[in-house]
């Protein structure tokens, strides 16, 4: 049996609804700060976190899709115009998605040499957020969030090379975070060993690529370019699944 709360009011004792804890769902978000695809479904990700608020929990890992995009570049695009090719194969997926902007030196003059450099800023940043429990806050609210939203805007809208150390020190500035914390965890290694867990994790996970939502411990992936309301049936799903005895009355 469940207990009613009762509070003494004017007209007597009134039952009260049981006080319940809602249920919640936990997803990891796997991405690279250079995929395309990544930056087009920004919206979605800002979308789930709008609708669900605190019924979801959202882990922010990064795989590692771009680790070297000179070999890569060469590599893959060779044969189909090398960066210049691989820079108009970007805008005609820009194309596709209404009012996504993205800079014409984008991968056709700004080069960045690897992912792996912003990945460390931002897994920097989450530390710093961590150590003065901001991680609490809301995810939109997060420094590291907010951090992942400048270096894809400065690449695709800028063509910034976020690689670069100068224009990380400019966003931490953005950010209100002290880029010497950030270099500190660079040096003490605190960065590297986050984010080499978050690769480490992409590969337990047999993630394909970049934007990955893994749900429900494990069991359903959504890789690439999902639509909104295919993300949002699948959490309402398990949430659904979760809070099946979360309320009773008296």
């Amino acid at each position: 049996a469940s207990r009613c709360t009762l509070v003494i009011a004017a007209g007597g004792y009134q039952p009260f609804r049981k006080t319940v804890a809602m249920p919640t769902a936990q997803i990891d978000h796997f991405s690279d700060i250079l995929c395309v695809w990544a930056y087009a479904s920004q919206s979605n990700f800002d979308r789930l976190t709008a609708e669900f608020g605190d019924r979801i929990t959202i882990n922010i890992h990064f795989c590692s899709v771009f680790p070297d995009t000179w070999t890569k570049i060469a590599s893959q695009w060779t044969d189909r115009g090398g960066f210049d090719g691989y820079a108009n194969h970007v805008q005609g997926i820009a194309g596709k998605f209404e009012n996504l902007p993205i800079h014409s030196d984008t991968w056709a003059k700004t080069r960045p040499r690897s992912s792996a450099s912003p990945h460390l800023f931002i897994k920097a940043v989450e530390l710093i957020e961590q150590e003065g429990f901001i991680s609490k806050a809301p995810v939109a609210e997060r420094p590291s969030i907010l951090a992942a939203r400048e270096l894809r805007s400065a690449f695709f809208t800028r063509a910034e090379d976020v690689s670069d150390w100068d224009v990380q020190r400019e966003i931490a500035g953005l950010l209100h975070v002290d880029f010497d914390n950030i270099l500190n965890k660079f040096k003490t290694g605190e960065a590297i060993a986050k984010l080499t867990k978050d690769y480490d994790l992409a590969q337990l996970h047999g993630i394909e690529g970049s934007p990955t939502y893994v749900i429900n411990e494990g069991r359903q992936k959504l890789f690439g370019n999902v639509s909104y309301g295919v993300i949002a049936a699948n959490v309402h799903e398990m949430l659904a699944s979760q809070g099946v005895d979360a309320a009773s009355l008296c």
